[in-house]
């Protein structure tokens, strides 16, 4: 049985950093280990509660992920085993949960891609009849498919602070012109790609946030996590209907209890009722289950 990891502590490697869910630390000049923990972050803040068994989860569809979506664009996985280069006493704390990956330059933004209007982007369409400055067709219901994906860049933030959604002309001005068709292109790409195999699954990939790096030769690599339940809205289609948000198998059932409870949204964030930590292990399981089994 995978142990609960909530925080490492990993001591033969040099801690580069930790993020919301991963810690991450230095191999040598070219690897780096990305271990993900059991941690949950919900509206910017790392709760107290960690959900047993997640970051077994998101290892195991992103792995899936990166290996389906290999063809399309490469990845940051080296196959190395991140239990050969942890200390023997510490390769319990990586077991399942961790990849070597590719030390690599990541770009400054955030790669969303939306397929149906929900969550900030219907908020947006609401106010504006835009998603990010993006014109749509009036008259749109909450939860609807959108006439192509669209790509909404937003800036990266800092552990604790808000991510901030950005137009295409200010993806240019950080990226390039060229890099920022390249970004956009690869993520509808690859969201296209998986939105349809999903479907298969009786999954709905409402929307997904990719990132990217280049190596040394300028070669546009997917990095972090791809099309996990943390970075992803995942809808059972056959739960799903135009003009409501349906049930998801991310965390999202835990941000609509932590709206529930009153909470402030500030740190410190609350403890997570048993009952809720179950139901949401149980929704990341089904993900993987629904995802990756024959």
């Amino acid at each position: 049985m995978i142990p609960v990891v909530f925080e490492t502590s990993i001591r033969s490697l040099p801690l580069l950093h930790k993020g919301k869910v991963r810690d991450i630390y230095a191999v040598d000049a070219h690897r780096m280990l990305l271990v993900t923990t059991d941690r949950l972050s919900a509206f910017d803040v790392i709760l107290p509660t960690p959900i047993p068994g997640k970051g077994h989860v998101l290892t195991e569809v992103a792995n899936f992920w990166f290996a389906k979506l290999g063809k399309i664009l490469p990845n940051q996985l080296t196959g190395d085993d991140p239990e050969s280069v942890v200390a023997a006493d510490e390769r319990d704390q990586v077991r399942g949960r961790s990849v070597v990956v590719k030390r690599l330059k990541a770009l400054p933004v955030e790669a969303i891609v939306r397929g149906y209007l929900v969550g900030s982007g219907w908020a947006d369409y609401q106010k504006t009849g835009q998603v990010c400055g993006i014109d749509l067709p009036a008259g749109l219901q909450q939860a609807e498919k959108l006439p192509q994906p669209l790509f909404t860049p937003s800036t990266k933030a800092a552990v604790g602070e808000h991510d901030e959604n950005i137009d295409f002309a200010a993806c240019e001005r950080l990226l390039g012109a060229d890099m920022a068709a390249r970004v956009r292109d690869a993520a509808i790409a690859l969201y296209s790609a998986a939105a349809e195999y999903a479907l298969t699954r009786g999954i709905i990939i409402a929307d997904t946030k990719f990132e990217f790096g280049l190596d040394e030769n300028g070669t546009l690599t997917l990095i972090d996590e791809a099309l996990t339940p943390d970075s992803s809205r995942f809808w059972p289609a056959d739960q799903y209907s135009v003009g409501s948000n349906p049930p998801s198998f991310d965390k999202q059932f835990v941000r609509d209890w932590l709206t529930q409870s009153g909470w402030n949204k500030k740190v410190p964030g609350p403890d997570l009722p048993p009952e809720v930590v179950a139901q949401t292990a149980a929704k990341y399981d089904e993900a993987l289950r629904r995802l990756t089994v024959a």
